[in-house]
């Protein structure tokens, strides 16, 4: 065992470079977790393997070379199969705004009150469907709606989402904590699983795999609430219902509870706790002057 690794020299280039490619392989398993493309990558992992390790057990080199030669297609055909992954990867890193967004502090309870309506909503079997912007900008589906940009109260879903009224059907598209737009159109998913879904889980899974969109579902036939994010729809136990909403909400809406989603909302908030016990020191000593 000793010869097998002597003159073997591990560098600091060497430990970051399997840093890198570990959290590279990690991001990869936790992004495709439970999606279609988890297990067309894992037959794509399957095959390789198992055609260069039977290449290689029996020294096959013509067959090796034919292997490796049918290898760089397979990968190139990858791109194909996993289209919509990679355009969702890609827009979700066009679509940061760490210094364009100016930062606004919002009301901290915005994520308490929305999953308060939520649950009122599915309470009175009232059916509703929310879209929450993070990263990837929804301007496009705001677009087949009726933009409002209204502040967000539980009577103004109530007005939106009971039938027969004009804007009952759609989605709305939550933006900084306000309603930026009503009765939108969002893409539906072709997922398997979803067929005895209606329409809403549907088209909640669908713009989920086109963004990173965190969309809530209220089902008007049960008023079981559910949640969509990355493709997947995550459905949980009554008991459970409120704490996970509000935590999906709290994770969409990081400026809303206070936390820093961008480098400058960041920057903002560490300097506003670095000032504040100054600020309260100066104005104590004014105090005692006066």
């Amino acid at each position: 065992m000793r010869r097998m690794f002597d003159g073997v020299q591990i560098g600091f280039n060497d430990v970051m470079q399997i840093l890198i490619l570990y959290l590279g392989i990690y991001a990869l398993i936790r992004f495709v977790k439970g999606t279609r493309s988890a297990q067309v990558l894992l037959g794509f992992c399957v095959l390789v393997v198992s055609l260069l390790l039977f290449t290689y057990l029996f020294r096959f080199d013509v067959l090796a070379w034919v292997v490796y030669f049918f290898l760089i297609y397979l990968a190139l055909s990858m791109v194909v199969v996993f289209q919509q992954e990679i355009r969702r990867v890609l827009a979700l890193v066009g679509g940061q705004r760490l210094f364009s967004r100016q930062y606004t502090r919002q009301q901290s309870s915005v994520p308490e009150l929305i999953c308060q309506s939520v649950m009122n909503l599915s309470r009175a079997r009232i059916g509703a469907l929310i879209a929450v912007e993070r990263g990837i900008s929804l301007c496009g589906y705001e677009e087949t709606g009726v933009k409002l940009n209204a502040l967000f109260s539980h009577e103004l879903m109530v007005s939106l989402f009971t039938p027969p009224l004009p804007l009952h059907d759609g989605g709305i598209i939550l933006r900084d904590g306000r309603v930026a737009s009503a009765h939108c159109l969002f893409p539906v998913s072709n997922q398997g699983e979803l067929a005895a879904s209606g329409m809403r889980h549907r088209a909640a899974v669908g713009l989920s795999e086109e963004t990173d969109a965190v969309v809530i579902v209220v089902s008007e036939e049960t008023g079981r609430i559910s949640a969509a994010y990355n493709g997947r729809l995550h459905q949980y136990e009554d008991d459970k219902i409120g704490k996970m909403i509000l935590r999906w909400l709290r994770v969409a809406m990081p400026q809303q509870t206070g936390d820093a989603s961008t480098v400058t909302e960041w920057l903002t908030l560490k300097l506003e706790k670095w000032l504040k016990p100054l600020a309260m020191s100066v104005g104590g000593d004014d105090h005692a002057k006066g």
